[in-house]
């Protein structure tokens, strides 16, 4: 069987995408979603939606491959992580839309939870922070404000799970209720040091162990796929966390490197080893995989707003009618007129950690055009992923020899000068940028032989370009000092309206 099928379940799409045994693409397929934002902060999905577009892409992709389900070794499945579903175990019937990782609602629960003193039981335990970012308050609100949850999920009539479980849920029609040790990792829920859900972090969130999926390795068969599936009988062989799965896709697997991937966010990951180290410059400790019996975990900074500032340039302000026309519009002025676009639309991740604050736009004046603010939009993005670099750099213990780069922005040229300027380090663009789906296809194909271990892999990898700094260390220190001046007038801006200020 000549081919690994890779599901990429993401924020604003789902797609599918067919790799051959040198890692290459050979059939790939997508489908944009809408978001949906009922309230200011809130975000959610239709997880009907999410199954339909994410089935719906499996037969384009196997076409455009020109392959048969018969031809697939395995599957492998990536996700948008800490979205969060709670459906009927019965009917499979949701009983809330999925709140999405970007959703803001669970803001003031977290602050209560700080203020009894939580905090440290949840960073000790998890390597997280109380953040709505995470899926156990997001799980929590709906068991608070869903009529009947509750009494449900104590009797066992609901399962919870990220979008990975859903996604497994329904291709084997309900026969498995499981999550991976990445994806467990991110919901405020699993204790690090046991591997393993966890009484003492469940309670205070009022959580039902009964409505929680089973934890499994990272790579490793969790089942087959229903015969109503379009790929009847595939094994499903790996589940990971997208950016989990993009760290693996790089084949960052040793310390000293690290991924940054531009997606809906950026998410800046570099591998510590077999020991959940946490984090003294407020990143996060999480899981990077489990497999063959191994553990392994990562530092992780999280920007909850990359390119996503692109599609509200597109979408919010018209400036541009595709995404790609961006890179046109910031390279038509020499740089940003002085203007800074703070995109904090959801918030601060880190290592701010400021669910309050708010975009913001400084530095106008009446000659900025629309090509300052896609410069402004673009550097912005950049100068968030240095903020998180700086920070990992001091976590780490030791020198971080390059920036290893993916997704959707990542084709682009002018961010990614920018980004080598800002720090002062090569950026290395690989011939596939698809790494969230090609982690998820390695971590499959190793779990069935499909690979035979990870030197085998290394040599799929190639560069495609390198871009090194050529800003002057102390253009570049200014920048970023005038970046982080206007970051300040973003935090704390809907608290300040809900106080009244």
């Amino acid at each position: 069987m000549p081919f690994v099928l890779a599901l990429d379940q993401g924020t604003t799409s789902s797609r599918a995408m067919v790799f051959d045994r040198g890692g290459a693409i050979r059939g790939s397929a997508q489908r944009e979603f809408e978001p949906r934002y009922p309230r200011p902060g809130w975000v959610e999905h239709d997880p009907e939606e999410i199954w339909a577009t994410q089935t719906g892409v499996i037969a384009d992709a196997l076409q455009r491959a020109g392959a048969g389900p018969g031809e697939v070794a395995a599957i492998g499945i990536a996700n948008q992580r800490e979205t969060t579903l709670v459906w009927d175990r019965t009917s499979g019937e949701p009983v809330h839309p999925a709140i999405v990782w970007q959703d803001r609602r669970t803001s003031a629960m977290c602050d209560r939870l700080r203020a009894d003193g939580l905090e440290p039981l949840y960073r000790d335990r998890t390597g997280l922070v109380l953040d709505p970012y995470f899926s156990g308050t997001k799980l929590a609100w709906i068991l608070e404000n869903v009529a009947g949850a509750r009494e449900r999920a104590e009797a066992g009539e609901l399962a919870f799970g990220t979008v990975d479980s859903w996604l497994l849920w329904r291709l084997t029609e309900g026969r498995v209720h499981a999550t991976d040790a990445t994806n467990a990792s991110r919901t405020l829920l699993f204790d690090l040091g046991r591997g393993d859900w966890d009484e003492a972090l469940l309670e205070p969130l009022g959580v039902p162990r009964a409505m929680l999926p089973q934890v499994r390795p990272t790579s490793g068969v969790f089942g087959e796929a229903s015969a109503a599936s379009p790929v009847a009988g595939v094994p499903i062989a790996a589940m990971v966390g997208d950016q989990q799965g993009a760290l693996f896709g790089q084949l960052c697997t040793a310390p000293g490197l690290a991924k940054n991937t531009y997606g809906t966010g950026c998410f800046l990951l570099t591998p510590i080893g077999t020991s959940a180290r946490r984090s003294e410059h407020r990143l996060l400790t999480t899981v990077a995989w489990r497999r063959s019996g191994t553990t392994e975990y990562a530092f992780e900074g999280s920007v909850f707003v990359g390119g996503a500032v692109v599609q509200w340039l597109r979408d919010g302000l018209g400036l541009i009618r595709r995404s790609e026309d961006v890179e046109a519009l910031a390279a038509s002025v020499p740089d940003s007129g002085g203007v800074f676009l703070v995109p904090a639309f959801v918030g601060l991740g880190a290592p701010h950690w400021d669910p309050y604050a708010r975009g913001a736009i400084v530095g106008i004046t009446r000659g900025t055009s629309a090509g300052h603010l896609a410069r402004a939009a673009l550097e912005g993005i950049a100068f968030q992923v240095a903020d998180l670099l700086d920070a990992m750099r001091r976590d780490a213990g030791g020198e971080i020899r390059e920036l290893r780069v993916d997704g959707g922005a990542a084709r682009d040229d002018t961010l990614l000068r920018f980004q080598a300027d800002v720090l002062g380090m090569p950026v290395v663009r690989p011939g596939v940028v698809e790494t969230t789906a090609l982690g998820a296809a390695y971590m499959a194909g190793l779990a069935t032989g499909y690979w035979r271990d990870v030197a085998e892999l290394r040599g799929n990898w190639k560069a495609e370009r390198t871009f090194e700094p050529t800003l002057a260390p102390e253009a570049a220190a200014r920048l970023r000092e005038r970046w982080s001046d206007a970051v300040e007038r973003a935090r704390g801006w809907a608290r300040r309206e809900e106080d009244g200020a």
